[in-house]
């Protein structure tokens, strides 16, 4: 049973575009407050307009997000990376691509070329603005007053040229897993010629200025005056959010690297668990409650017919069905056909296998051999196995 985080928008590239719930909450935040902001500038436009412009520049931000996030799919699609989504977050986007650059050259790459389209697409905007509008010494010297001088469109192109450019600059912070920590994770691997250690020490690096981060804003919620963010408790809070997720992005990041070092040599067969109990596609739910679920600690059931798996059962299914229709329905009503699983083989990597359970949300894969179901692997057996293993690699 997969959990759904989002919602798909399209393709693009062939690459899945998904949205995720917490961007709806910060595509409302930067609406309310850019449509705050053209009060302030713009009085005599009416709500309905100013609101309008507001959503209108929004969602060009979110496309050129995406347009940054691309910029680094398709650069590594072209290295041999697959990436099968790009998701809009609370924080921007993110790329999901499935595996490490194999080389310095191409992490660098891919990691350079996000910040330059946000700041390509930053300064292409600003320069039209500025020749459209013919407000450059007055936008130096009285900013306020030059904003109040633009049309409609010429304020929706300022604002997104300036937050990209804002965005490309972020971006280049040395905090891995920032596009700027790739960059510089991409230098110590090519001096050290080892990802590892490379990894290990941007990571420090990136959780060092993330504290920096999170106790600059915790001073800045106290009245101090920090360069570049001023003061005050709204910002000082979302500094140190900032932060804070930052510190837990490098740690996890390593901690991936770590995982699929310890996973990568390590084949399926030595984690599933071989001949696990079956089930057949016309016993009610209670009998599998009954007889099946209440005698393991199984959390998902193969369902074979005719000696041939069609497909899995598990208790997320079970627990989508009122206690009052278990009895009336079958394992086959609720079961997810075979068609729709996700499997692996007994050769494949178990650094592989903990991808695709990552990918598709899921705590267990059938696994098959020349078509035949030999066994299952559950994340608890990867989790077990790193419990035994990945302490020597830390």
């Amino acid at each position: 049973m997969q959990v759904d985080r989002g919602f798909g928008i399209g393709k693009l590239f062939g690459i899945d575009i998904r949205v995720d719930w917490s961007w709806l909450f910060i595509f409302f935040l930067t609406t309310w407050n850019l449509a705050t902001a053209l009060a302030n500038l713009h009085s005599e436009w009416n709500v309905v307009w100013r609101w309008g412009l507001a959503v209108a520049a929004a969602l060009l931000f979110f496309a050129s997000v995406l347009a940054h996030e691309m910029a680094h799919s398709l650069v590594a699609r072209s290295r041999g990376m697959p990436v099968n989504r790009i998701t809009l977050f609370l924080f921007g986007g993110v790329s999901n691509i499935e595996k490490e650059p194999e080389s310095p050259g191409a992490e660098f790459v891919m990691a350079i070329v996000g910040p330059l389209a946000s700041l390509i697409i930053g300064g292409v905007l600003l320069v039209v603005v500025m020749g459209l509008s013919g407000v450059t010494t007055l936008a130096m010297n009285r900013p306020n007053e030059a904003l109040q001088q633009l049309g409609p469109v010429t304020t929706i192109l300022i604002w997104v040229g300036a937050i990209n450019v804002t965005l490309g600059i972020f971006n280049m912070i040395p905090g891995f897993p920032l596009d700027g920590g790739r960059v510089l994770r991409s230098i110590l691997w090519s001096l050290t010629d080892n990802l590892h250690k490379a990894t290990r020490w941007a990571s420090w690096i990136g959780q060092g200025i993330a504290w920096l981060m999170i106790l600059s804003g915790i001073a800045m919620t106290f009245g101090v005056q920090i360069p570049f963010f001023g003061s005050g408790l709204a910002d000082g809070l979302w500094l140190a959010f900032i932060g804070w997720c930052l510190n837990t992005a490098s740690s996890r990041s390593y901690q991936r690297l770590v995982i699929q070092d310890v996973l990568e040599d390590v084949r399926v067969s030595r984690m599933m668990r071989s001949h696990p109990s079956v089930i057949q596609p016309d016993i009610t739910i209670a009998q599998l409650i009954d007889d099946h679920i209440m005698r393991s600690d199984d959390h998902a059931f193969p369902v074979i017919e005719q000696n041939a798996l069609v497909g899995l059962v598990t208790l997320d299914d079970v627990r989508s069905v009122a206690p009052g229709q278990r009895q009336e329905n079958s394992v086959r009503d609720i079961m997810t056909p075979v068609d729709a699983l996700v499997t692996v083989a007994p050769e494949d990597a178990a650094a592989t296998a903990l991808q695709k359970l990552a990918r598709n949300d899921v705590r267990q894969l059938p696994v098959i051999q020349d078509g035949a179901l030999v066994g299952v692997l559950s994340r608890r057996s990867i989790v077990r196995w790193l419990q035994l293993h990945a302490d020597a690699q830390i």
